[in-house]
């Protein structure tokens, strides 16, 4: 099952009454391989679709997942709020979280796998610290990896809590400090609003809240949660189809943050997987006059995101993954420090299949 297909059952679901059980087999995976599975799941039992045994036995499964991950997230934030109210510091819930806890409807049905929270980089030792004391320790040991996230990343090596194993990535800003794009953080922090019910955490601006996850999506390099991700972002932006207003913000917003370009990739993208009633004057201001560009850029991801049953896409479309993932690593250092970064990283690689391989053949 393509890509068109895939998106165009989850905006009609009625539409799957007309699927042979061979088909039902095809949207599960493909929906699955997309992290889209529970956002389908909700979306047919929203619909009231009756669902064959087969695939329902999938559909509930990943709904109850979801259930379940929106219930731990809320025990987490409030297990963050504990720990980091103390510091007088504003914590800011980003992606996934944000959009659960806030009552988006992109938050229905989806699937994550840690809690994202920006803070303003002076407080970076305090709360670190306050987390270790609450339970949760570094997952990066490695000396190097320790010096790549405090020295050029925009957070902290990401943290485990050692009794839950939940995941936190402690951010201070959106983007590698080493990236071409510099969005301001502190702007973001400054519009947040407080999160009802705590005491320390707050929740982006819709505006923002929309931009970093078009960011995140049009820096990253690996494109298999893309589709969910563009799916996110058409929740969002359709909560402000009916204020005109909206869309000047969002534009000038983009320009503050240094991410106009991403920002129009993402609009002209969304709109042309889900039809998103994105104005085109708002594309062709923030490409500012690289319209062929963002064009060429806009068909290289089209090509590129092709959920496939199993997870086996077409040669041109790992290609296209190929360019987007260097591209992403251009955008995110330097030459010099790409150059560096990655040798390191391949020398690394080495190193446990050269150790392994020692001992097996000890073991003989």
């Amino acid at each position: 099952m393509d890509r068109v297909t895939l998106l165009d059952l989850m905006q009609h679901p009625q539409r799957t009454a007309a699927l042979t059980p061979s088909l039902w087999s095809d949207l599960i995976a493909t929906a699955r391989n997309a992290n889209l599975l529970g956002k389908l799941a909700h979306r047919l039992r929203e619909a009231g679709v009756s669902v064959p045994a087969g695939p329902m036995r999938h559909l509930d499964g990943a709904r109850l997942l979801s259930e379940r991950q929106h219930h731990s997230v809320a025990w987490e934030a409030q297990c963050i709020d504990a720990a980091l109210a103390h510091t007088g510091e504003p914590i800011v819930l980003l992606k996934g979280s944000a959009y659960v806890l806030s009552g988006k409807a992109a938050g229905v049905g989806r699937l994550f796998g840690d809690v994202d929270v920006l803070v303003p980089p002076h407080s970076l030792g305090k709360v670190e610290v306050r987390l270790m004391i609450g339970g949760w320790t570094q997952m990066k040991s490695d000396e190097y990896d320790q010096r790549y996230y405090r020295e050029w990343m925009h957070e902290l090596p990401p943290m485990v809590h050692v009794r839950r194993g939940t995941v936190i990535d402690v951010h201070h800003t959106i983007l590698p400090l080493t990236a071409r794009h510099h969005p301001d953080a502190e702007a973001i922090i400054a519009c947040s609003t407080p999160l009802p019910g705590y005491r320390s955490l707050r929740i982006p601006c819709d505006e923002d809240l929309i931009i970093h996850s078009m960011c995140h999506l049009a820096h990253e390099g690996e494109l298999h949660n893309a589709l969910r991700d563009l799916d996110d972002i058409d929740s969002l932006l359709r909560e402000h189809t009916v204020a005109p207003a909206f869309w000047d913000r969002l534009g000038a917003r983009a320009e503050h943050h240094d991410l106009a370009m991403p920002v129009a990739l993402c609009l002209a993208l969304v709109r042309r997987f889900f039809d998103t009633p994105v104005p085109d004057s708002l594309i062709a201001r923030l490409a500012s006059g690289n319209a062929r560009a963002l064009e060429r850029l806009a068909q290289r991801y089209d090509t590129a995101i092709a959920p496939h049953p199993e997870g086996r896409p077409p040669l041109r479309s790992l290609a296209a993954q190929l360019l987007i993932y260097i591209r992403s690593h251009w955008l995110r250092m330097p030459p010099q420090l790409l150059v560096r970064h990655l040798s390191r990283k391949a020398w690394q690689r080495l190193l446990p299949d050269a150790s392994a391989a020692g001992k097996n053949e000890q073991g003989a």
